[in-house]
């Protein structure tokens, strides 16, 4: 007889520990409490009948390098990746934009004085980019399959990005384009680890791109619950756990879901120290989102801005980091740093003919109620006059909007908890995906790599946790 798993969430991470699991041999079955997969990866209407938004996630240049993923046949159920010719435009207030191109030498060369820096930085980790994916999106306390090239990547990562840039570039652009990539992390961007995020999204970029799915980002969750069907896996959608004593019986429990909620269906099962590790286990900033329905392209002052997906709004590195400082110390950003996608500039299918959307996110304190609508968008006409002019819908989502939509984004939280250097190694606890309870397991974004779409906190929880069904079998 088969063992037995249940997966707990349908997020990028669950479905990729029940397909590790069906791979393995397991009956598997998930459980998603939304009506559809996905978790913070999924696609609908927001605005007007016609105009398809992405709910959560948008730009994934995580899980096109991701080393799992890159593994499976997603292709073939239904999975097309679009890219732009540029994967990020990051504009000024002169009216010009620094365009990231694919080619590293092209892109270094926009920083001038810059550039011989900027290519010794990126050039050996895009050459080496296969062999350090798969250590860099793992646990940190395993032996790197390439310690070399893990230590010469690690001496930089650690380094928080103010610190970074001083060092390695001397002028205010390639100083902006990288604090803009780090500040992905939530960090502010004095702090340790803050570095590594813009490391590894810019190499991410020169490496693969930053594309989007066609169709929305929910195609991503589609093609793998396609492929878990194929491998025997069944999904049950509108389906909560309120307890996990509902799944006694079972051989192996996954939870693709965070400490909170762990300890909302749990917390009777837990003694008192694991209990309370769970409890202090900190959360980041959350986000201030919103969608819009347009009427015709973004018109951006630098023409170049039309060649990317993605746009960085923050002007200078000094103010990208008072930004996201803010943020960290409990208060709206004044000037917030918006990250924005016009994903239909190159994907049809998000739009009637002719018209357009746009996505755009900035960080506010975790929990935070309040509006920064009219901020964000002083932001965009900043570098787009006459931007309101072409908007014909939106919709707006504070923090509690997107945990109301997706449980897991705590405090609307989108990268699992804070990726702090105290609790970044160890995330959620020292057990790592492990938990006290026999046979029960995270894979949550709560679980080392951290956020990104990528399917990682996924493939090692489950690891993990067929290695303890095998010693049980012993």
């Amino acid at each position: 007889m088969k063992p037995t798993a249940m997966v707990i969430g349908s997020g990028p991470n669950g479905l990729a520990a029940a397909i590790v699991l069906a791979q393995a041999g397991l009956d598997v079955e998930v459980r998603e409490a939304a009506a559809v997969t996905g978790g913070a990866a999924r696609s609908g209407a927001l605005t007007i009948p016609g105009f398809l938004h992405d709910l959560g996630s948008a730009v994934h240049p995580m899980a096109v390098t991701s080393p799992f993923f890159s593994t499976l046949p997603l292709a073939e159920h239904g999975l097309r990746w679009v890219h732009s010719p540029a994967w990020l435009a990051h504009p000024f207030d002169d009216g010009t934009a620094a365009v990231m191109m694919r080619e590293i030498r092209t892109t270094a060369e926009q920083f001038g004085s810059d550039a011989k820096a900027y290519r010794a930085l990126f050039e050996p980790l895009v050459r080496h980019w296969d062999a350090l994916a798969g250590d860099i999106l793992g646990p940190l306390i395993r032996m790197p399959r390439h310690p070399f090239l893990m230590a010469r990547f690690g001496l930089r990562a650690v380094q928080p990005c103010t610190w970074l840039t001083r060092t390695v570039f001397s002028g205010a652009r390639a100083r902006a384009v990288f604090a803009a990539c780090a500040a992905h992390s939530t960090l502010k961007l004095e702090s340790l680890l803050s570095g590594a995020f813009g490391i590894i999204l810019m190499t991410c970029g020169h490496a693969a791109g930053w594309p989007v799915p066609q169709g929305g980002a929910q195609q991503i969750a589609n093609a793998l619950v396609e492929y878990f069907k194929q491998l025997g896996g069944r999904v049950v959608t509108g389906s909560p756990v309120t307890n996990i004593d509902e799944l006694s019986g079972t051989d192996l429990i996954l939870c693709d879901i965070t400490p909170r909620q762990f300890l909302q269906i749990a917390r009777h099962r837990l003694r008192r120290p694991f209990r309370q590790l769970l409890e202090r286990y900190r959360y980041g900033p959350g986000v201030f989102k919103v969608d819009w329905a347009l009427r015709e392209p973004i018109p951006w002052k630098a023409r170049e801005c039309r060649l990317a997906i993605t746009i960085h709004l923050g002007g200078s590195q000094h103010e990208i980091a008072a930004s996201e400082r803010a943020a960290a110390n409990g208060q709206p950003p004044a000037t917030p740093f918006v990250l924005l996608a016009q994903p239909s500039l190159f994907d049809p299918t998000r739009a009637p003919a002719g018209q357009h959307t746009a996505w755009a996110y900035c960080h506010v304190p975790n929990g935070w109620r309040g509006s920064v609508l009219e901020r964000m968008e002083a932001q965009i006409e900043r570098f787009a006059p006459g931007f309101r002019d072409c908007v014909l819908a939106r919709a707006v989502h504070n923090t509690a909007d997107m945990q109301r939509w997706d449980g897991n984004l705590v405090g609307g939280d989108i990268n699992g908890g804070a990726p702090e250097l105290s609790q970044f190694a160890l995330r959620p606890t020292w057990r790592l995906y492990a938990t006290p309870l026999k046979g029960v397991f995270f894979c949550s974004s709560s679980t080392p790599p951290g956020g990104g779409v990528h399917g990682m906190c996924g493939y090692w929880g489950a690891q993990r946790a067929l290695n303890f069904l095998r010693k049980q079998s012993r």
